[in-house]
């Protein structure tokens, strides 16, 4: 594993490998009313411009990133709509995960997650509580 997280920290740019990234992104917990680490996702950080789509970056309790995550809402998922040249801020795409939700703080019309996961499905433990 060692070797896989020299490779990560190879292709992470140094503005958003560390928690906080640097600006435009702010902290979630200080722009919505959501908890600062949210279990199974992590502390998030987005440029509000980008609102509500994203990307959100995902930090673990160790402030290092560990997913990109992209919040679709479910009326613009349609024919008519398009997400194209979806970035990934950091870096490699280890795999992908995609889930509905109802709505949040921030978020609060019902929409998909779309989350690009930076590190492995084992070390998704890290944001695991």
């Amino acid at each position: 594993m060692a070797g896989s997280l020299a490779a990560f920290a190879r292709d992470v740019p140094a503005e958003v490998a560390k928690s906080p990234p640097t600006a435009p992104y702010e902290q979630v917990s200080k722009l919505v009313k959501l908890p600062d680490f949210l279990p199974g996702m992590g502390q998030l950080f987005v440029d509000p411009a980008s609102l509500p789509a994203g990307p959100f970056l995902a930090y673990d309790h160790d402030g290092k990133l560990v997913s990109t995550i992209y919040m679709l809402p479910v009326k613009d998922l349609n024919p008519d709509k398009t997400f194209d040249n979806l970035v990934a801020p950091g870096g490699n795409v280890d795999h992908v995960d995609v889930y509905y939700n109802a709505g949040h703080p921030g978020v609060e019309e019902p929409h998909v997650h779309v989350v690009l996961w930076h590190v492995t499905a084992a070390d998704e433990a890290s944001v695991a509580k």
